[in-house]
């Protein structure tokens, strides 16, 4: 799969070596939260994985990474139920937020994952981003929406991430990315770009570590 030019070499080769260094060395969980009551302390910076069930977040998380098995990854949709919270070697946290839009999940559990992402995303100032994640084969679904209204209501920095893009072709790609930034242009607290990935081949991976190693360099200025 050929990357996107404007997207994928937004990125200077120091930027690409700080976001390698940043996810080098050993990535541990931390901690799993089912409500605000048990959320850890706010410490260091954190970058949040959002997205539809099987998206592949936590596919993505483990690409970052270089860790095969660090965040569960299953075929039944709806697994992850908790805020999950992983650290590195540095102050950085990941976080897997619950998988939304699977319809057969049951309506309390639905409004139970709805409220524990609402209390995450409004008061959380170590929240740096959060990343949206999109399967490119589908693009927006209604239940992206409900998510991105969301994060523009708390004023939460927000970015699109594709997955899966080795699964589509490379003119359906090109499409699909820009009907995404047309999209994003009208959501004022949405990142005007967006980064396209496979956590199968590898592609924008190392741009994607780019993105977050300059989102946090921007935080300490």
């Amino acid at each position: 799969m050929s990357e996107p030019g404007d997207v994928m070499d937004a990125f200077s080769h120091a930027e690409i070596d700080a976001g390698r260094r940043l996810f080098a060395g050993e990535w541990n969980f931390l901690s799993a939260a089912s409500s605000l009551q048990s959320l850890p302390p706010m410490a260091g910076p954190e970058s949040a994985f959002a997205g539809r069930s099987n998206v592949g977040k936590s596919s993505l998380i483990n690409a970052l990474t270089g860790r095969r098995a660090l965040a569960r990854t299953s075929n039944t949709p709806g697994r992850t139920q908790e805020l999950i919270f992983f650290g590195g070697l540095r102050r950085l946290l990941l976080v897997d937020m619950p998988g939304y839009g699977y319809a057969a999940a049951a309506k309390s559990k639905v409004v139970a994952w709805t409220r524990l992402i609402h209390d995450y995303l409004h008061g959380r100032t170590t929240l740096a981003r959060v990343y949206v994640l999109i399967d490119a084969r589908h693009g927006l679904k209604t239940a992206d929406d409900a998510i991105l209204d969301t994060l523009g209501k708390a004023a939460v920095s927000h970015e699109i991430v594709l997955t899966k893009c080795d699964q589509v072709g490379e003119t359906a790609l090109a499409e699909r990315i820009e009907a995404l930034k047309a999209a994003m242009r009208k959501r004022p607290a949405a990142f005007p770009d967006l980064i396209a990935t496979s956590a199968r081949s590898g592609a924008g991976i190392e741009q994607l570590r780019a993105a977050i190693a300059r989102l946090l360099a921007e935080r300490v200025r």
